[in-house]
């Protein structure tokens, strides 16, 4: 009886897959770990990952050093890439169940769970805009913008907010400040400096309200690079048992949150359906809360 053959991996598939090996081969081999470049102007957002990065990398004697892709990425073209073993090696994004199926997470919040304290960007001629809203009723009246692929907008719908999507980040700037939403919900880690780079709209931060959620910034690896994923995640536990990765933080962000007044604005409670159920939510060391802001790591007391 004849064996019945196999059918053969078209030569475009046998193509895609060796430029993917090929591409993390030569990365490993030239020492880069290869994450998204960002669009210029905006390198500023990528600072603080990229020093927790290296710090991880370091702590664990590793040689690789972090270098932007050749060409300007999207988020989710950027997780298709690190899934498919295309042109980056790591990625830090919001996490969601999707993302942690189709990806590795180290489950070690960059951001603190920060990335769930938001605050919202208006225009500037509306800065009293949230001043009377009490409610998520309240606040259903009014339209968020977000980009389509973004957790956090089926987190806003999910729980009763309108959301106005665009595919282009850049764009959600002006489109606030041309009126086509009321209001640009943002982390209150990355709000100030997007507004101070913020130049060409008439933009404002709103000093009421904060939409809260849980959430976690993490930096995701390739599936079929599992000794990576491995490794960043050694190093990151010896920076935070070390004091090391919470004074970067502070170095970064301590400013920020002194501006965020956490205890003169109101505070509504959103539920996220995206969390993963692995969210390390019980290790306390690894979340802030704005009891954090009175003293720095090491004891010593923020500067007002």
């Amino acid at each position: 009886m004849r064996a019945r053959r196999k059918p053969a991996i078209g030569p475009w598939l046998t193509a895609f897959l060796l430029s993917g090996l090929l591409g993390t081969v030569q990365a490993e081999a030239l020492g880069v770990l290869r994450y998204p470049r960002a669009p210029s102007g905006e390198e500023y957002r990528h600072e603080y990952a990229l020093a927790q990065l290296q710090l991880a990398l370091n702590k664990v004697g590793s040689h690789l050093q972090p270098r932007p892709s050749k060409q300007p990425m999207e988020q989710e073209r950027a997780l298709l890439s690190l899934e498919e073993g295309g042109s980056v090696d790591v990625v830090w994004s919001m996490t969601s169940i999707e993302r942690e199926r189709r990806l590795l997470p180290v489950r070690i919040p960059l951001d603190k769970g920060l990335y769930g304290w938001r605050i919202a960007l208006l225009r500037a001629d509306r800065a009293q805009l949230l001043r009377r809203v009490r409610s998520l009723d309240d606040l259903q009246a009014l339209s968020a913008g977000q980009g389509h692929d973004w957790p956090d907008t089926a987190i806003l719908r999910h729980n009763g907010l309108p959301v106005v999507v665009t595919s282009s980040y850049d764009s959600l700037f002006r489109m606030l400040d041309a009126g086509r939403f009321d209001y640009f919900p943002r982390a209150v880690i990355e709000i100030w400096d997007e507004a101070r780079h913020r130049s060409d709209a008439a933009i404002t931060v709103d000093r009421h309200l904060l939409l809260h959620y849980p959430t976690a910034l993490y930096f995701f690896f390739s599936p079929h690079n599992p000794e990576l994923a491995n490794s960043v995640r050694r190093g990151m536990q010896l920076a935070l048992a070390d004091g090391s990765f919470d004074r970067l933080f502070m170095q970064h962000y301590g400013a920020n949150l002194q501006q965020v007044k956490f205890a003169e604005r109101r505070v509504l409670e959103l539920d996220n359906p995206l969390l993963p159920s692995a969210t390390p939510l019980q290790q306390r060391e690894l979340w802030f809360s704005p009891a954090d802001l009175a003293r720095q790591p090491g004891g010593q007391t923020l500067q007002q």
